[in-house]
């Protein structure tokens, strides 16, 4: 006999699943945003499919049903009763039109590397079924909703991140996933990791046997693209908040000057991030006792990473900004190829199928290549004012490599040369992917846009800028520990209290991994700015 389950886990599981179904993704209603994206993503909130998304899909797929019914004397129309790519010149019979979506499939999954986090993979799904449900795709309504269905379930297909060059959109990703539709590849379940069909069967969930199009349905679009890039661009518009604060605390601790965040000297050049950069660091360095300390001095300007923080790192936030609007439009576009329009002065069936070039990602492509460079630019910043921290000759009166006993002990020596390695590494990273492009297809697919690519470099690239960020915040917190008994305003003393609640002060050498390891957990959790927030 089995150990009855405990009172509190059947109270945990039920307020779980009452919380997820009270966050619900309606398909077919409003725009999808970044934050829908997220909580699909990495909230498990339930998606659904809105009544008339569902009269679209319908309407949509009897266009497709009529081309059909024309057998093997209706004309040509590609993906329907056709082959694909370079072979669009041949003719498939009425017979082999299922087998086709099949083999179409299976061919295309070829993608190769290191597998795509859940949430992306959730993303990924999260966005082809917010293609399928505009109407304009002839898929029927089963499979966007068995895309829903197996978000609920929690099955994820294994889906490599390489493989993709952006046009005919992210074809080998997409293939992947269409893969565990149909009951084939291997998928994420419960934590582990197994065949699809075996998911399926565990979830009382029929494998879908895709009809006329749905095979190209599923793979034509930038989902792989748009999911990564989404999630990226989000995270990096929470990094921005680090950067000023990080920022803030080590212009505090080298007594810098608050001078140049004046409002009137920002509002004459008015980029908006510029603007909302001055604003935050007026609010994090307000009431800092070390600031009135030396608010007399002779000390004219600043170095410009210190000076112009409002300038470089709004910068950042006006692209990712630009970023944001291009993603959420993609997220709610029909990137699929044909194209079906649904004629509603026609009786059912009538409309047409027009070929086009949605699949391909440009927009996506240069718009995460622009956010690749201007996240980049917040480690690069970030680094010069490590380096104003730990140099005697800039510091303005702080111990070499913040050691309280220089020489015996080397400080932070080291932790500014692995910030110097990663921002070089970000510059090889943010050369821009969408200027190459490779022909593929027998020369049919003559220019794609590396738009996959783009989004992979960009979560690449943020991942180290947050590394920097927190060597960066472990030597500020270093530096106001240096200028006791002056303390900083209220929202910079939590910053440091939160850092040394985690990692203590270096009184004597120790390994420095872990204590970068440690913030670094603290900017991922976002506990960091959430004590910031709550403070003064």
């Amino acid at each position: 006999m089995c150990a009855s389950k405990p009172l509190y886990r059947f109270v945990s599981e039920y307020t779980e699943i009452v919380l997820r179904y009270q966050s619900t993704v309606l398909l077919g209603e409003a725009p999808l945003v970044l934050e829908d994206i997220a909580r699909v993503a990495r909230d498990s909130a339930i998606v659904r499919i809105s009544p008339q998304a569902i009269a679209a899909m319908e309407q949509s797929r009897a266009v497709v049903e009529r081309i059909i019914a024309g057998g093997d004397s209706a004309p040509p129309v590609y993906g329907v009763n056709t082959g694909f790519g370079a072979l669009v010149d041949v003719r498939i019979s009425s017979e082999q039109i299922a087998m086709l979506q099949r083999n179409l499939v299976r061919s295309h999954a070829a993608g190769v590397g290191e597998f795509l986090a859940t949430d992306e993979v959730r993303a990924m799904m999260l966005l082809r079924a917010a293609v399928l449900v505009q109407g304009h795709s002839g898929a029927r309504p089963l499979i966007a909703s068995r895309l829903c269905e197996l978000l609920e379930h929690g099955v994820h297909p294994r889906v490599p991140s390489r493989g993709s060059v952006g046009a005919s959109g992210d074809l080998a990703p997409l293939a992947h996933l269409a893969l565990c539709l149909i009951g084939e590849g291997m998928v994420e379940y419960r934590g582990e990791h197994v065949p699809a069909g075996e998911a399926l069967a565990q979830c009382g969930v029929e494998p879908v046997e895709l009809a006329a199009k749905e095979g190209l349905t599923l793979l034509n679009g930038t989902q792989h693209m748009t999911a990564v890039g989404a999630l990226a661009v989000l995270d990096a518009e929470a990094t921005c908040r680090v950067a000023d604060i990080a920022g803030a605390m080590s212009l505090d601790a080298l007594k810098g000057s608050v001078g140049p965040f004046d409002e009137r000297v920002l509002a004459v050049r008015p980029h908006p991030g510029q603007i909302a950069v001055g604003e935050s660091l007026r609010q994090l360095l307000g009431g800092s006792e070390i600031i009135e300390s030396h608010r007399e001095c002779d000390r004219v300007q600043d170095a410009y990473s210190l000076r112009c923080m409002p300038q470089i790192h709004g910068a950042t936030r006006d692209v990712l900004a630009h970023t944001r609007r291009v993603v959420e439009c993609e997220a709610n576009a029909s990137t699929d190829n044909p194209l079906v329009f649904v004629d509603p002065e026609l009786s059912t069936g009538g409309g047409m199928v027009v070929s086009g070039g949605n699949f391909h990602g440009q927009p996506v492509a240069l718009a995460l290549d622009g956010a690749s460079a201007a996240v980049a630019e917040l480690a690069s910043i970030s680094e010069r004012r490590i380096e104003q921290l730990v140099n005697p000759a800039l510091s303005n009166g702080l111990p070499a490599f913040l050691a309280r006993d220089s020489g015996l002990n080397s400080g932070y020596m080291m932790a500014q040369v692995t910030a110097a390695s990663l921002v070089s590494e970000n510059k090889v990273l943010a050369h821009p992917a969408s200027v190459d492009s490779i022909p593929t297809s027998a020369g049919r697919e003559d220019h794609v846009s590396m738009g996959a690519l783009a989004a992979l470099k960009l979560r690449a690239i943020l991942d180290r800028v947050r590394t920097v960020l927190a060597i960066e915040l472990l030597c500020a917190a270093q530096g106001l520990d240096f200028r006791l008994p002056l303390k900083p305003g209220p929202k910079l003393e939590a910053a440091h209290r939160c850092i040394r609640d985690r990692v203590p002060p270096m009184d004597i050498d120790r390994q420095v991994s872990p204590d970068i390891a440690d913030i670094r957990a603290l900017i991922n959790s976002g506990e960091l700015v959430e004590a910031v927030d709550a403070a003064g």
